[in-house]
C-alpha cells in the first residue's frame, strides 16, 4: 500500500464554484455530480475553501443563511491539502488527524483533485478481505 499514490485514487476533473455561487448553485453542483464536497476557487482557479455535504448541514441546522447567501460566507477556509504524489497513507493520516474527510489534490496553486474517505475506503476493500473474515 506504500506505492499507491494520492494521483491513482483522487476524483478528477474537480467541481467548484466561485465564492459568489450562492448556496443553491453549490447544492445543484453537489447533487447533480451525487458528489460531497465542491470546492471554492477565485477567478484564476486557485483554492479558497470548500463546502461540504457537513457545512451544509451546518447552515441549515443554524437557520441563519438562505439558499441566495454566497457560498464564502459559509464555506470551510481551514482546508487541508495534499498533492497527487503523496502515499495514500499520508493522506489517510491527515483525515484522521484534521477530521477533515475531503482534500482537495493541489499542483502549486491549482486544484487538480480531491481525495475522499469514501476514496481510500473503495480502494481498500478490493485489496483486503475483511477483518475478521466473513463466514
Amino acid at each position: 500500500m506504500e506505492d499507491v499514490f494520492v494521483g491513482s485514487l483522487m476524483s478528477a476533473p474537480v467541481h467548484s464554484v466561485g465564492g459568489d455561487a450562492t448556496l443553491r448553485e453549490a447544492g445543484r453542483v453537489l447533487l447533480d455530480h451525487d458528489i460531497g464536497s465542491v470546492v471554492v476557487v477565485d477567478e484564476a482557479g486557485s483554492l479558497r475553501g470548500i463546502l461540504t455535504a457537513t457545512d451544509f448541514v451546518r447552515v441549515v441546522a443554524d437557520g441563519e443563511e438562505s439558499a441566495s447567501t454566497p457560498v464564502s460566507t459559509v464555506m470551510s477556509h481551514d482546508v487541508v491539502t495534499t498533492t497527487g504524489n503523496e502515499p495514500i497513507t499520508v493522506a489517510a493520516d491527515l483525515m484522521v488527524e484534521s477530521g477533515h474527510y475531503h482534500l482537495p489534490v493541489v499542483d502549486g496553486e491549482s486544484v487538480i483533485g480531491v481525495i475522499t474517505a469514501a476514496d481510500l475506503a473503495a480502494y481498500l476493500s478490493t485489496i483486503r478481505p475483511p477483518h475478521p473474515p466473513w463466514r
